[in-house]
């Protein structure tokens, strides 16, 4: 049964205002991701299937809101976009709050509590980790998606309850085997990372034939396919020298290196037992029985592969009506890109925390060019993790490379001349914004501290610096031809390499001017005194008889000794 209520209600236990019979009803949901309603129904709604109500409709995970976003009536039937009443957090705003050291649970309760208006919202979380976030001007929305990102887990929507959840979904024994009990299935596949046969590198460039030189330096998986995987990872490795030390501060060397044998050889077993076989989606076009949420297990067997894998469910789409699954996506690999557009063509506000300075990069009229060259990027770009670093290149092996992104714990670096080229460019960890050239459509700052800022010249043709007041009058600019400063009544000063200095009325005469060093005006009122040569002084003189001004006038004093 799907129920129709009003624009304000928050309670969905009765029938609401109106039971509804439609003609389609599918709930789109995703981990992390989205989690919407199409929906049709006939043109007998035509006054209740409006913007802002909600309709509440069955989903495996008990009854569940969605507000219309938008309805479009034509001759024969209604359709409808309807979100879960979860994205009404779009709509409650966080001026400013701070989480300092919190777990997921406080810093909900401590963002869900921080909107400007009254939240109508609950929050829960059982992950344990702690973090801190400077949350100013943005939507609960948005504050929400950056604790997910922080603090990680899971997503869990249920009407006005919001959870983040370190676990997911439940293991009933699902079991998919391709080509037995599954006819309609898309098999999507990635071996980019699949790795049989590794060399490990620690600390210092070491080699698991360190102590040993006849030990093999590779870690072998004991699932091999047709063609090699074989590959090189660096790992991290802290294990701290003190602890092979004697009380004189001695370090065993040769006990020291075991240990850092031991490490790297178990790094790069897990490394190896988790990246031996390829990640892999499917998307069944079917319903499968024992599904109950986002998360549930599933056992993937396809013997194609050779592959015997325990994945999860990721999204789903729900028919409301028969009340079942039309289509399940289980899988390890894929990574939703929701928001990724929208993210673009909005208004992008990088917040300095710690700080009330603020930059905003606003993308015009090159939108589609960079949107395009973002979508074409995913499909070819290749993420390298080498225990110390992370590499994003452009092209395997990485030692062809031309594009180069590199990741560590500095910061991030940039270099369009290969792996072992120069890193032009840098953001690190220190906030320090290192670009050899920056383009900027539209640049808005409170504060732009700096040594040079470079106008104009062969390489970005005609430089301009425009200032305005507070009613956003022009009152100087500087460019190619000079530095022009404005007059409220028109007139202006010009200085240039030309005119010099000068300054017009505001029918462009000529007032003031220099001329060699010659300084010419056409009109000049002294208030007080004219000094000539430091010998000759024009002063005012006035002279009373009693009260009375007998002489008001100028008078001329010489100055003895140029005094």
């Amino acid at each position: 049964m799907i129920k129709l209520f009003g624009i304000n209600d928050t309670l969905f236990s009765s029938n609401g205002d109106k039971v509804i019979i439609p003609l389609r009803a599918k709930v789109h949901k995703e981990d992390n991701g989205s989690f919407y309603l199409d929906f049709e129904c006939s043109l007998d709604y035509i006054n209740d299937i409006v913007a802002g109500n909600i309709l509440v409709v069955p989903t495996p995970q008990g009854e569940q809101a969605f507000r219309i976003s938008s309805a479009t009536a034509t001759r024969s039937k209604i359709t409808a976009k309807c979100y879960h009443i979860f994205y009404d957090s779009k709509n409650y705003l966080i001026e400013d709050s701070y989480v300092v050291d919190k777990n997921c649970n406080d810093a909900l309760d401590h963002l869900n509590s921080a909107t400007s208006d009254l939240s109508p919202f609950t929050t829960l979380s059982d992950v344990n980790s702690t973090n801190s976030f400077r949350c100013v001007r943005k939507s609960l929305y948005e504050a929400i998606n950056v604790v997910l990102e922080r603090w990680g887990g899971h997503l869990v929507r249920d009407n006005f309850n919001i959870k983040i959840k370190n676990e997911i979904g439940q293991d009933n024994g699902v079991v998919v085997r391709y080509g037995k009990n599954l006819k309609n299935i898309t098999c999507q596949t990635n071996w980019e990372n699949v790795v049989t046969k590794l060399m490990p590198v620690g600390k210092d460039g070491l080699l698991l034939n360190k102590l040993d030189q006849s030990a093999d330096v590779y870690v072998t998986s004991d699932i091999q396919y047709d063609i090699p995987f074989t590959k090189t990872v660096s790992f991290e490795q802290n294990i701290n020298e003190e602890d092979y030390q004697d009380d004189n501060g001695n370090l065993d060397e040769e006990e020291y290196t075991q240990a850092l044998l031991n490490d790297l050889y178990n790094q790069a077993i897990n490394y190896v037992n988790t990246n031996d076989i390829p990640k892999v989606n499917y998307t069944l076009k079917a319903n499968l029985e024992k599904i109950t949420d986002i998360g549930d297990t599933v056992e993937v067997i396809d013997e194609r592969l050779g592959i015997n894998i325990t994945t999860n469910v990721i999204s789903y789409v729900y028919d409301c009506i028969l009340e079942k699954y039309t289509e399940i996506e289980f899988g390890n690999f894929t990574q939703k890109l929701d928001g990724l557009i929208n993210s673009i063509t909005s208004n992008t506000q990088m917040a300095i925390e710690e700080s009330n300075q603020s930059l905003q990069v606003t993308l015009g009229q090159e939108l589609q060019q960079a949107q395009d060259r973002i979508w074409n990027a995913l499909g070819s770009s290749y993420v390298i993790y080498e225990g110390d670093k992370i590499l994003v290149v452009d092209t395997l092996p990485k030692e062809s490379a031309t594009n180069v992104i590199m990741i560590n714990n500095g910061g991030i670096a940039f270099s369009n001349t290969g792996i072992n080229g120069t890193f032009s460019s840098a953001w690190t960890i220190d906030n320090v914004l290192n670009m050899e050239q920056i383009n900027v459509i539209n640049l808005t700052a409170n504060l732009i501290k700096g040594g040079t800022l470079k106008l104009g010249s062969n390489l970005n043709q005609n430089g301009q610096l425009e200032v305005y007041d507070e009613t956003n009058n022009l009152i100087a600019e500087l460019n190619k031809n000079g530095l022009k400063m404005y007059g409220v009544d028109g007139s202006y000063v010009l200085i240039n390499n030309t005119v010099g200095f000068a300054g017009y009325d505001r029918n462009n005469n000529l007032i003031y001017w220099v001329n060699g060093d010659e300084f010419h005006q056409k009109k000049s009122v002294v208030e007080e005194e004219i000094t000539l040569c430091n010998k000759l002084r024009f002063i005012p003189i006035t002279i009373y008889d009693g009260n009375t001004i007998v002489n008001d006038g100028i008078g001329l004093v010489s100055v003895a000794g140029g005094n």
